[in-house]
């Protein structure tokens, strides 16, 4: 079977110079994101792992929205103040079902472009991944990661099957909001992956596909088999670059990327196979697609069906960031000035949370399973 070339892309010429303004520009950008997301952690972080000790749903709902306001700067940053332009295409997405999604992992960034969509359907709080472990060890980013509820994995399966299972079977009541962001492809997008992935499908006789990585089947169908009968519908995402594909610095800088292109294909549950073998070749036969949609972006520079979704409210932007930014304020001075046990609170928050992400501590709800004993004896 012949084996072809991946597109080559250059990235050296980035869309914007970095001047001395966006340098500066994206050194504050810097700046706000590590300040607001220490503050809300540690003030919100300890009571939000606590609280899972008396009702896991409302400590979900309660972290979706305290959470969902920090995020919201994101898309702000990456459509208000970058002027990046996001264009959406494919199926109307209804707001606030419960989904699980499946992403191509083109760069490093692929997966904080998914809240530009969620923060839309307001379900920016709802949003989970699964991800490589090594990313719940950066600091502050990883305590928040383990905050929400992502899934870690070391892309061993004798080792994240037990884990995802037991992570997964918290995800099982429908009360909860859920967005959970799956890339089958295992790792992000490469030339040199590309070639790899090719070669095994040429020996495998499996499909050789060119935009893609041929996608991991396992994750995907432990995730049907736990959380089926609990979702609405699976998100078929594609993600397209114009022009440059993006790094964590192009983002805070403003360098890159000029457009986003977003592709949607919902899919409802009853039309996803229920057998392990049958959802497989599904999953193989949806990244052909995605690989064919692709090399047309390529070819025409857009997807099919332009347009499903709004711009995002400038006004709505900047109140939100007006209430991180006051809240930010205020923990800090608290922290800086005001009483010593604010100080000691920080310091044993932040013990708490390094510990807690280094031992993946999630305790599950233990004070509303003595009521219904206390309630049998009290008959």
């Amino acid at each position: 079977m012949e084996v072809f070339q991946p597109i080559k892309t250059s990235n050296t010429q980035k869309h914007r110079p970095l001047t001395p303004f966006r340098f500066i520009r994206g050194l504050i950008c810097l700046l706000v994101f590590l300040s607001t997301s220490f503050m809300f952690l540690v003030y919100f972080g300890p009571l939000g792992v606590i609280s899972r000790l008396a009702s896991l749903h409302y400590r979900r709902k309660v972290a979706s929205f305290i959470f969902s306001i920090w995020l919201a700067l994101w898309p702000s940053l990456f459509e208000k103040i970058n002027g990046t332009k996001v264009v959406f295409y494919g199926d109307a997405v209804p707001a606030k079902e419960r989904v699980l999604i499946i992403a191509n992992h083109r760069t490093e960034v692929d997966w904080m472009y998914l809240w530009d969509l969620a923060l839309r359907k307001g379900c920016l709080g709802s949003i989970k991944y699964i991800l490589k472990s090594s990313l719940m060890k950066l600091p502050v980013f990883g305590w928040g990661f383990h905050i929400l509820e992502f899934i870690s994995v070391d892309r061993k399966w004798e080792v994240d099957e037990p884990v995802m299972r037991q992570m997964l079977s918290t995800f099982k009541d429908p009360q909860d909001g859920l967005w959970l962001a799956l890339f089958p492809e295992g790792t992000d997008f490469t030339e040199l992956k590309c070639l790899g992935s090719q070669k095994f499908a040429a020996e495998a006789g499996l499909p050789v596909l060119t935009n893609v990585l041929l996608p991991k089947t396992k994750g995907f169908c432990l995730c049907l088999e736990v959380l089926r009968s609990s979702l609405d519908a699976v998100y078929d995402v594609s993600i397209a670059y114009k022009h440059q594909f993006p790094t964590f610095l192009d983002n805070v800088f403003g360098l890159d990327p000029a457009e986003v292109h977003i592709h949607i294909r919902r899919i409802p549950m009853k039309d996803i196979p229920a057998s392990d073998s049958e959802a497989a070749s599904w999953l193989m036969n949806t990244f052909q697609l995605k690989d064919q949609l692709l090399s047309d972006f390529g070819t025409h520079g857009h997807f099919p069906n332009e347009g499903t979704e709004e711009e995002l409210s400038t006004l709505e932007c900047l109140v939100n960031f007006v209430m991180v930014i006051s809240l930010t304020a205020i923990f800090t001075y608290l922290t800086l000035f005001s009483s010593i046990w604010f100080k000691i609170y920080v310091s044993l928050a932040c013990v708490f949370l390094a510990l807690a992400t280094y031992y993946k501590f999630q305790p599950l709800p233990i004070i509303g399973s003595f009521i219904p004993m206390f309630s049998c004896r009290n008959i």
